[in-house]
């Protein structure tokens, strides 16, 4: 039991960090999932975000199928602020779109952006912002897994950005090509024992015949310091393509700046049916620098001072039952 309950405080040490902090000491990633979370990579972190996946699609009533690959990507830079963070991300696709009319078969090879997109995000407010109640207790397991009301109040970010279009793209309405802005609103709640919500709210091409709004819902449950899983549902509404799509998948920490991960993706309609299998990883390159604090020390080096002043505190491993 104590072993498990040791266990348990590195866990609980590790969401604290992703709650109250931008800078973490392990990789904050975005993926899996489409989802952004409110909090950005911190100052200092160059990070990359890259996967792989297989796409299969089938339109019944307009008799074609699609098959083929993609490749998404996000560039993450935390610089001036905690807060802010640079984006250059993207998704390419190449597949091949088969018409089926009767017994004769017409082939369209295809290959483009979907999108790609440079923008920033800024969080905008986070509730256990130097909140006592925030920190662990580190000694009492129960008290750590008691719900908290607080967590229902979510941190929130926002995000603005531009999209590139090219013309004649075949992912991308007819009309649909140069710059056209993109928004968006991002929650977060972490609640005790390892469980997350994050929840998108965005336009896209705003200012074209094809604007669209979309929204995702992201679950995780970190169930060791190491292992994650996901559930996350996203729709998309616009004049010129209309789903619904949900993913589960899970995501493997490596090492504290290397994070792999996998997830599949399906749909429930014909127009078109869609399912993909995807694999990605993450990496971050870490500059980060703690800021001085009044006394001119770090702040990771005010807090070892501190602890030594506490020489008599209770061992972390005398938790109660």
């Amino acid at each position: 039991m104590r072993l498990l309950k040791s266990f348990f405080v590195l866990s609980t040490l590790i969401m604290f960090n992703l709650s109250n902090a931008q800078y973490t000491e392990v990789i904050n990633s975005n993926r899996p999932g489409v989802s952004q979370s409110a909090f950005s990579v911190g100052t200092g972190i160059v990070q990359f975000e890259a996967g792989a996946f297989t796409v299969k699609e089938e339109h019944t009533p307009l008799k074609y199928e699609v098959s083929g690959f993609g490749l998404d990507f996000a560039i993450r830079y935390g610089v001036l602020f905690e807060e802010l963070e640079f984006q250059l991300d993207g998704v390419y696709q190449n597949d091949t779109q088969t018409f089926n009319a009767g017994q004769i078969s017409v082939e369209d090879d295809r290959a483009n952006f979907k999108n790609l997109t440079l923008g920033a995000k800024y969080l905008v407010y986070d509730p256990y912002k130097n909140a006592e109640e925030a920190k662990p207790n580190l000694y009492s397991y129960h008290a750590n897994r008691s719900f908290q009301w607080k967590s229902l109040i979510p941190a929130v970010a926002v995000y603005a950005g531009a999209n590139f279009d090219t013309k004649d793209n075949p992912y991308t309405a007819a009309d649909v090509e140069g710059i056209s802005p993109k928004v968006m609103v991002a929650t977060q709640n972490n609640f005790n024992g390892g469980w997350v919500f994050v929840t998108n709210f965005l336009m896209d091409r705003i200012g074209s015949d094809f604007s669209e709004f979309q929204y995702v819902l992201t679950l995780t449950h970190s169930f060791t310091p190491q292992w994650v899983i996901f559930g996350e549902t996203q729709g998309i509404k616009s004049d010129f393509y209309a789903d619904n799509i949900f993913r589960f998948g899970g995501a493997y920490l490596w090492t504290k700046d290397f994070q792999l991960d996998a997830n599949i993706a399906f749909n429930t309609k014909d127009t078109p049916s869609v399912f993909n299998i995807a694999f990605g990883a993450s990496y971050r390159l870490d500059f980060h620098q703690d800021k001085k604090i009044d006394n001119g020390t770090s702040a990771d080096e005010e807090g070892k001072r501190r602890s030594r002043r506490k020489g008599n505190r209770k061992d972390v491993d005398d938790f109660d039952n």
